[in-house]
């Protein structure tokens, strides 16, 4: 790896983490894009540059977190389907999943697709009582959202959309589940993250860590504007237009394995 490569997958981590495209996706096709050699080193940097993104949920939502005690408890429960299923599934995920651009391919272009008729649909649709506010959230959303976060145990799928189109779905505003589902990606992101290593058991060399650091760094500072960005942007648009750029790319990367 290059410092020029830290940078572009750090980029590409933190402005893709919480937008409905699938961060994890982007990450294995800049890779490839970069000719980066696969290794057991690759696959925990582009695991442990999430910990930035964390970071830039925590330095953002901290004093709500501090301050609602009921609110980490509803963010727990919505996290427990998807580290069961995690658990369950972690060596089909990490063997075969992360390893086939098809399996990514498939996933962008079936998103993007559900995406686009969802929101056809949500348009069309008469929400009532729709829940304003983080508080409002009950338990039984916590946990429906969190089932439909565990959808993206499939590379492509999109941890951030699946949520955001469950908690459409169930009847939250488009603002708060999109701040629900940064703050369910901090034990979602940080338990897969710790237990990947766990189970690597990858050492590093002085350089190497270096290399951590930075691309953790960088991915908060990416992340940060990138959180900001989607929160204002959601005021006044919808996901329509990521649901075309995911089909738009599915089609690019089955083009060239054909």
């Amino acid at each position: 790896m290059t410092l020029l490569s830290i940078f572009i997958l750090s980029l590409v981590e933190g402005v893709t983490e919480f937008l409905p495209i699938s961060s994890t996706a982007h990450l294995l096709i800049t890779s490839k894009l970069l000719n980066i050699e696969s290794t057991a080193f690759l696959s925990s940097f582009l695991i442990f540059i999430q910990l930035g993104s964390i970071g830039a949920v925590l330095s953002i939502y901290q004093n709500r977190l501090r301050q609602n005690l009921t609110l980490i408890k509803k963010v727990i429960v919505a996290f427990l389907p998807t580290a069961l299923i995690g658990l369950l599934l972690y060596p089909i995920i990490k063997n075969f999943f992360l390893e086939s651009l098809l399996v990514v391919a498939w996933a962008l272009l079936i998103g993007g697709v559900i995406i686009i008729l969802f929101e056809w649909w949500y348009k069309n649709k008469a929400v009532l009582n729709q829940v304003e506010s983080l508080a409002s959230i009950t338990y039984k959303q916590a946990l429906l959202i969190g089932l439909f976060q565990s959808l993206a145990v499939i590379p492509g799928a999109s941890r951030a959309g699946s949520t955001i189109l469950g908690g459409l779905f169930l009847g939250l505003s488009r603002v708060v589940i999109v701040e629900f589902s940064f703050l369910l990606a901090i034990p979602t992101m940080l338990g897969a993250t710790s237990y990947d290593l766990f189970k690597s058991s990858v050492s590093f060399s002085a350089l190497e860590f270096f290399w951590l650091l930075l691309g953790f760094g960088l991915s908060f500072l990416f992340a940060l504007v990138a959180i900001k960005w989607l929160v204002n942007f959601i005021k006044n648009h919808d996901f329509t237009y990521f649901g075309i750029y995911r089909i738009g790319l599915a089609l690019l990367i089955l083009a060239f394995l054909v």
